[in-house]
């Protein structure tokens, strides 16, 4: 199975601490966001656990914990983007970040490492120009430590236009302008384009459009087949990456980016910092009384077999 960290806050930038005491006691739990008092229990075990995925701004803090995981395949997607201040609050330097995404692709290898350069949102200051002169920036300080860089154009979901009111859709003619132009400059620097849920209308020029974290992307990772069981869907309509069992928790991500649909708001992030205590095994709090805690079915879907490319 697959053991997601990701998508709902961002666990190695702000967490590493508690991440890694769950890997050591073996044992980590989640609730649904949706149904608070049903809790999942899953065992983090290499004979269970085929991957672990992270999805961070900042990997920095895992950093001092690689050897730790080395029992672990570990898949990584670090977001480097050009935004100021006033859109990625407490996202470090990127050229820092840069700095540790080499480092971890030294310590993995480069294709369990991809760059994300997502959300991609439009306005007079980060205009279409601006974005392929930082996109080229970017993809010359990776080149030789990832084989991908995936893109996405902000989707409006309401937690974002409540936080980021002026954030419009990028229209159709600038995303093609773009994802042409940065297909071309990938392919310069040695990676290939992934698009995230934005159809196939990047596909004439050269971009992989069928997902960033499929079953095909994971097997080319470590060079093995998985059987994933029929009964493992995508986590959202038109998408064939493998994205549940997510130990995270909404409302905790400390980046406070603008555009974020994981944060309701602030406030609501302090809060449940606060609550985060690292020798739980929840993210946030601990277990009550009238919790349902639920084994996770966790079965393995590396067979052994090794893939050819």
């Amino acid at each position: 199975m697959i053991l997601n960290t990701g998508s709902r806050t961002d666990i190695p930038a702000f967490y590493s601490e508690w991440f890694m005491n769950r890997v050591r006691e073996g044992v980590v739990m989640a609730r649904n966001p949706f149904f608070p008092q049903q809790v999942t229990r899953y065992r983090i075990d290499p004979e269970v656990v085929d991957f672990i995925v992270f999805c961070t701004k900042n990997p920095a803090p895992m950093l001092q914990y690689l050897d730790d995981l080395s029992a672990f395949h570990q898949f990584w997607f670090v977001t480097i983007t050009p935004y100021g201040k006033e859109i990625e609050p407490a996202v470090p330097d990127k050229m820092k970040v840069c700095e540790s995404f080499r480092q971890l692709s030294k310590e993995t290898g480069r294709r369990c490492v991809g760059w994300r350069y997502d959300p991609i949102f439009l306005s007079d200051r980060y205009s279409v120009e601006y974005h392929l002169k930082a996109f080229e920036r970017i993809a010359s300080e990776l080149e030789g430590y990832t084989e991908q860089v995936v893109i996405s154009f902000i989707d409006l979901y309401e937690k974002t236009k409540k936080n980021f009111p002026e954030a419009k859709e990028v229209p159709p003619s600038e995303r093609l302008i773009l994802g042409k132009a940065m297909k071309e400059i990938a392919a310069n620097h040695g990676m290939q384009v992934y698009s995230c849920l934005e159809g196939r209308d990047l596909e004439q020029f050269g971009v992989n459009t069928g997902g960033c974290m499929t079953k095909e992307v994971l097997e080319h990772a470590i060079g093995e087949e998985l059987n994933v069981p029929s009964g493992v869907s995508p986590a959202r309509p038109g998408c064939r990456c493998l994205l549940g069992s997510d130990i995270g928790a909404y409302n905790t991500c400390r980046h406070f980016c603008k555009y974020c649909y994981a944060n309701y708001d602030r406030t609501s992030v302090l809060q449940n910092s606060r609550q985060h205590d690292p020798d739980s095994p929840l993210l946030v709090g601990g277990l009550h009384k009238d919790d349902q805690i639920k084994d996770a079915r966790q079965v393995r879907y590396r067979t052994g077999q090794l893939t050819l490319f």
